[in-house]
């Protein structure tokens, strides 16, 4: 039976992706109703493989939202088949991005960086600012993958340095580094989904986000002062010593020089790409990406002389990986369906005259105060930063709020990289304590509360000072 199943949620998976991009340029009716019947066959599939138990939150949201569209009296198929369609874009994208990541790892990318900076990086505080910045730069093709991947990198380094001071060393650089990441990197499918829901600037919410980061980059580095202080030990010291014996890669060698220049290359092109092509080509944000990629991946490739390495990847990704993407494709299409049914009702409405009410009575604070907690309070809960994005950005996108769209965004993911920071039950956290051995509390709350907390008060001062001007 699970077999069947993971046969059907392929094809189910694969033949949403095809049908959304084709409907988007081509629409037609029948086409249509077969992209929300490909949507059911990823929530039956994804069920039997995973269990209804392990599957509770989006069957929640799905049921939910039908339950409104059955309250609201609207024609329940017809409803169930637009709810299904509600998330397509993101869903499209969440199904190409992850392939970026068949690039970075086809050439020795990180090994070449990090041959060309060791000479810059060797104290604990360029370590560590090498280490945050390195993130937010393979966050681009790595998702939250990248936690687990430059760990392991620097763990290679730093083979022989453990402990909690070190743990904390390399565990509150990766992780800062991912959090504020979601502030600016165009393919992390949060930020790039409350840009397109909002209608913001992409140059300026980028600008706007990385500048932040910069910012949260030069605080986590003066924390780590501190952090390193309070442990009592040279991470200076051993920084050096392990350099010294791991790194014997010459920055003159001619592959390294090659693969650094490669790697800078592919960065531009698809970062200045999606750029270009956003600024002549209208077609909305969320189906650019992915098509951009799509054509960065298979370019790539085909430079590389290995299109049959291209299509081994893709073999192996259908019959195995798409599996493990089941749940956060479940996730959308349950959000989209009660976020379509609210959109039917007076939802809207009822929460404009709450703020507008909440104004009145504390005319000193506004919605932007509170929107990061609506974030971080999800997060606690088990919430992703991409689930709670949808949920919130689907609500605030029908609401008519009265301040900049890009300062929203970053009000709106600014909640987001603190919930990455604190949450020990999202993927990030998770993620960190499976490679490093600590528990999600201690990685979370007990190493960033105070560098969040922080962060949250610089972006709010940002925040409120563009308000007034």
């Amino acid at each position: 039976m699970k077999g069947l199943a993971q046969w059907g949620l392929s094809l189910s998976i694969v033949l949403y992706g095809v049908l959304h991009f084709y409907t988007y340029f081509h629409p037609h009716a029948f086409l249509l109703q077969l992209l929300s019947i490909s949507g059911t066959g990823i929530v039956i599939c994804g069920a039997i493989l995973l269990s209804v138990k392990n599957l509770k939150m989006p069957l929640g949201l799905l049921l939910f939202g039908i339950f409104i569209l059955i309250y609201s009296d609207i024609p329940l198929l017809e409803g169930i088949l637009h709810g299904l369609r509600q998330m397509r874009n993101m869903i499209g994208l969440l199904i190409l991005v992850p392939l970026i990541s068949w690039v970075l790892r086809e050439e020795p990318y990180m090994e070449a960086i990090v041959s060309y900076g060791n000479k810059l990086l060797n104290t604990s505080r360029r370590f560590y600012l090498g280490a945050i910045s390195f993130t937010q730069v393979i966050a681009y093709f790595l998702l939250f993958g990248s936690i687990q991947m430059v760990y392991h990198f620097i763990d290679e380094i730093l083979a022989d340095k453990r402990g909690e001071a070190w743990e904390n060393f390399k565990g509150t650089a990766l992780l800062r580094g991912f959090a504020l990441s979601t502030l600016w990197v165009v393919s992390i499918p949060s930020f790039v989904f409350v840009v397109e829901i909002m209608d913001a600037s992409l140059y300026l919410s980028i600008l706007q986000g990385f500048g932040m980061a910069v910012v949260g980059v030069g605080i986590a580095l003066v924390f780590s002062h501190f952090e390193e202080k309070k442990f009592g030990v040279n991470l200076t010291a051993g920084v050096r010593s392990e350099f010294e014996e791991v790194l014997g890669a010459n920055p003159q060698d001619r592959l390294v020089q090659r693969d650094f220049k490669e790697f800078i290359i592919l960065f531009v092109s698809l970062f200045g790409t999606i750029f270009i092509l956003q600024g002549f080509w209208d077609i909305e944000l969320l189906v650019l990406i992915p098509l951009v990629v799509i054509a960065w991946i298979i370019s790539y490739f085909l430079y590389k002389r290995r299109p049959h390495k291209l299509l081994q990847n893709l073999k192996t990704h259908i019959r195995k990986d798409v599996a493990r993407e089941s749940y956060q494709l479940c996730m959308m299409l349950g959000a989209g369906m009660m976020i379509y049914a609210l959109n039917q009702t007076s939802f809207a409405s009822i929460v404009v005259d709450g703020i507008y009410g909440l104004q009145t009575a504390l005319p000193f604070l506004n919605i932007l105060y509170f929107l990061p907690f609506i974030i971080i309070i999800l997060g606690f809960f088990g919430l992703g930063p991409l689930t709670v994005m949808v949920l919130v950005g689907g609500i605030l996108g029908s609401l008519q709020l009265p301040y900049p769209p890009e300062i929203i965004v970053l009000a709106v993911t600014s909640g987001s990289a603190i919930s990455i920071l604190l949450s020990p039950l999202i993927m990030p956290v998770i993620t960190l304590s499976g490679a490093n051995g600590l528990s999600g509390f201690k990685n979370g709350i007990v190493f960033n509360w105070k560098y969040a907390l922080v962060l949250y008060v610089v972006v709010q001062i940002y925040v409120q000072l563009m308000v007034v001007w």
